[in-house]
């Protein structure tokens, strides 16, 4: 199960609760891609309890694209590096 929560204040927080995937990824980039040009993303991941492949290659791409990752676990982290490493 995913949940979003957002919060906005001049910058606009995502808290990313449960399982992302490839399943519900969907959800999360229209949320994205709803906010204004200009407007900081921060993505709050600290109650994030599972990823797969493919919302880790999804995370790695936000990273590169200046959405801030916020309280990220270490093996996500690694993962999103191993990841660009082997492109």
């Amino acid at each position: 199960m995913l949940r979003i929560q957002r919060e906005a204040n001049g910058e606009v927080v995502l808290r990313i609760s449960g399982r992302l995937d490839g399943e519900n990824l969907a959800e999360l980039k229209k949320l994205i891609g709803s906010e204004g040009e200009g407007r900081r993303i921060i993505l709050d991941l600290r109650e994030l309890t599972l990823v797969d492949h493919e919302a880790v290659g999804f995370l790695g791409e936000c990273d590169s694209d200046g959405i801030t990752l916020q309280n990220c676990r270490a093996y996500i982290c690694e993962w999103m590096a191993r990841q660009r490493d082997r492109k």
